[in-house]
C-alpha cells in the first residue's frame, strides 16, 4: 500500500463535504499540474491518504481512501488531465498542522514541508506512521 496526501482549499472543497460523498467517494477534480496528475497515475486502489485543509488552516483533518484508479477528470475538456476517485475513511481525533509537520525533524524531507504548493503528494510509510501516531489514529485507520 501507498501513502497520499490530498490538499484542497476548505472554501473550495472541505473535508465535511468529502465525508458527504460517502463510501463511493468522489472525483478528486480540477488538478491543473503535470506533476500532480502524475502522482495520481501512481495511484491504486486502496491506498490511503491525509486530507489537508490548506488556506488558513494549513491542517491534516482526515482520512480518505482512494477508491478509483486514474481516468479522465470530467471538469477537463481537453483530454489532458486525469484524476482519481477518493472516499472519506476518517476524521483524525487530532488535526495535525504544518507547523508541527515542519517541527518534526523526522519529517524534514516529506513533500508538503519542501513542496507545500502541489495539491497531491507523496507520503513515505514513515511519515504516515509519525504523523497518524500525532493525529490519534487508531491502527485499522492506518
Amino acid at each position: 500500500m501507498n501513502y497520499w496526501l490530498f490538499k484542497s482549499e476548505p472554501d473550495a472543497w472541505s473535508w465535511d463535504q468529502q465525508k458527504k460523498e460517502g463510501a463511493h467517494g468522489g472525483e478528486w477534480d480540477g488538478v491543473r499540474n503535470y506533476q500532480a496528475r502524475n502522482v495520481m497515475r501512481a495511484m491504486k486502489k486502496g491506498d490511503l491518504g491525509f486530507f489537508y485543509h490548506s488556506g488558513e488552516e494549513k491542517r491534516i483533518v482526515g482520512v480518505v481512501k482512494v477508491v478509483a484508479e486514474a481516468h479522465p477528470d470530467s471538469t477537463d475538456g481537453t483530454g489532458v488531465w486525469e484524476c482519481v476517485d477518493v472516499a472519506a475513511i476518517s476524521d483524525v481525533k487530532r488535526p495535525v498542522t504544518l507547523a508541527e509537520i515542519k517541527a518534526n525533524k523526522a519529517l524534514k524531507d516529506m513533500v508538503l514541508v519542501n513542496n507545500s504548493r502541489l495539491s497531491v503528494q507523496p507520503v513515505s510509510a514513515e511519515e504516515w506512521s509519525i504523523i497518524s501516531r500525532i493525529a490519534g489514529l487508531k491502527e485499522k485507520s492506518r
